[in-house]
C-alpha cells in the first residue's frame, strides 16, 4: 500500500505543507528529509516498537492568499503531484510545486449572502482514483465529484443522503444532520460520516440511505436546547476508519472514544476513556467554551430567540470532548486529541 509522504496542517487561511521521508536520503525529486525528535514518552507493544521514533513538522512551504473563510479540510490527491483545500464555500485544487496559483473546482458562495442555504464542511480526494473527490455539507448531504466532467466542478455526480430519517421535524433537525466529517474508506466503495447524533456508513452505490447507523449521543436528544444555550450542538467531532475498513471510532464527550466494528451484533460498540494518565482522574476546569468562527453557525441567533433555557443539568462533561481523532494506516494505533492511544483488539476487549 501506497503511503503519501505529505503531511498536511490547516489553520485559519493558509495552507500549510511539512514534507517528510522515512530514509535518510532524500526520496524525492524535491530532496526532503525526515527531521527526528526524542522518542515519546512511555512505552507501546512490542509490534509498534518501528513508529516510536516521532517526525517532528517543520513548515517548508506555505500556499497562501486563496481562501477568505477558515480551512476545514486539506487532502492529498493519490497522484502524488496535487493536494485539496476547501473552506465554508469553496475547494481549491494546488500543485505541490506551486504555491501562489490554485484552481478553484467549487464555488458555493452565492450572489447575495442572504441567499446562501449550505456550507461546506469536509472534503476528501478518493483513495486511488485522482479524478474523483467527496465533499459533505451542513444540510447532511455527501456530493460525489468527478473532476474529468469540467473545469467547475458544480454538478455532482452522485448525491448521497439519509433518506430515510424518521422522527418529527424540530428546531433543530438541520443542526444535528450538519455532516461534521466524512473519510473514504480504503476500498473507495464506503464513506464514513459523522453529525452530531449518528456515525453513518455509506455506500457508494446506495444514494438513499446509509449502509448502517450508529447512535452516539442518542441520550441528549431530551437536552438539544440546553446543548444549544451553551453552543455545545456546534461542536464538530471526527471520524475515523482502520486500514482494512473494518472497523471505525468517532469521539463524544467526557474524554470518551467510541468504536465500532463492522457486521458486529453490538450496536453500542466499545467506549474507551482517552487520558494522559490513566490512573490519574479527570479534572473538571471552569473554563469558558470558545466561541466558533464559521458561516455554518451565522443562523445561531436566529434560531436562540425565544428558546427556553430551563433545562435539567447533562450527565456527561462538555468541556471534556474528544473532537480530533485518526487511525494509522496499518498499526492497532490511534492519534487522540494530541494523544497517542493504543487501540486494544475489540474481540479480546469484548471476552474480558
Amino acid at each position: 500500500m501506497y503511503i503519501n509522504p505529505f503531511v498536511t496542517s490547516e489553520n485559519s487561511l493558509l495552507a500549510d505543507k511539512s514534507f517528510m521521508s522515512g530514509q535518510s536520503e532524500p526520496s524525492h525529486a524535491n530532496g526532503t528529509r525526515l527531521e527526528w525528535t526524542d522518542k515519546m514518552n512511555g512505552t507501546l507493544p512490542s509490534h509498534l516498537a518501528d513508529i516510536t521514533n516521532v517526525a517532528s513538522r517543520r513548515c517548508r512551504r506555505v500556499y497562501a492568499h486563496a481562501h477568505d473563510f477558515n480551512i476545514n479540510s486539506i487532502s492529498n490527491n493519490s497522484d502524488g503531484e496535487t493536494f485539496l483545500s476547501g473552506d465554508d464555500l469553496r475547494i481549491n485544487v494546488w500543485n505541490l510545486d506551486v504555491r501562489d496559483q490554485c484552481f478553484n473546482i467549487i464555488d458555493m458562495k452565492p450572489k447575495y449572502m442572504e441567499d446562501l442555504t449550505e456550507v461546506i464542511t469536509s472534503t476528501e480526494f478518493h483513495p486511488f482514483h485522482c479524478n474523483l473527490l467527496a465533499y459533505s455539507s451542513s444540510r447532511g448531504f455527501i456530493r460525489l465529484v468527478d473532476m474529468r466532467k469540467s473545469a467547475l466542478c458544480d454538478h455532482s455526480v452522485k448525491i448521497l443522503q439519509d433518506g430515510g430519517s424518521r422522527g418529527p421535524k424540530t428546531l433543530f433537525s438541520e443542526i444535528i444532520t450538519s455532516i461534521s466529517d466524512m473519510k473514504y474508506a480504503m476500498d473507495g466503495r464506503h464513506i464514513l460520516s459523522r453529525d452530531y447524533m449518528t456515525l453513518k456508513v455509506f455506500s457508494i452505490s446506495m444514494e438513499t440511505s446509509p449502509v448502517a447507523t450508529y447512535k452516539i449521543h442518542e441520550h441528549l436528544r431530551p437536552k438539544l436546547s440546553k446543548l444549544y444555550t451553551n453552543d455545545a450542538i456546534f461542536d464538530k467531532f471526527d471520524c475515523c476508519l482502520n486500514g482494512d475498513g473494518l472497523q471505525f471510532a468517532t469521539g463524544s464527550y467526557s474524554n470518551c472514544l467510541l468504536i465500532f466494528s463492522c457486521g458486529s451484533e453490538n450496536e453500542d460498540g466499545i467506549t474507551l476513556e482517552v487520558r494522559k494518565s490513566p490512573n490519574r482522574k479527570p479534572t473538571s476546569q471552569a473554563t469558558t467554551r470558545p466561541r466558533r468562527s464559521s458561516l455554518s453557525n451565522l443562523t445561531r441567533e436566529f434560531y436562540r430567540q425565544g428558546q427556553d433555557s430551563s433545562e435539567n443539568e447533562i450527565s456527561c462533561n462538555l468541556k471534556s470532548m474528544l473532537l480530533h481523532l485518526a487511525w494509522h494506516p496499518t498499526h492497532n494505533l490511534m492519534f487522540c486529541w494530541k494523544q497517542l492511544v493504543h487501540v486494544p483488539c475489540i474481540k479480546c476487549h469484548e471476552e474480558d
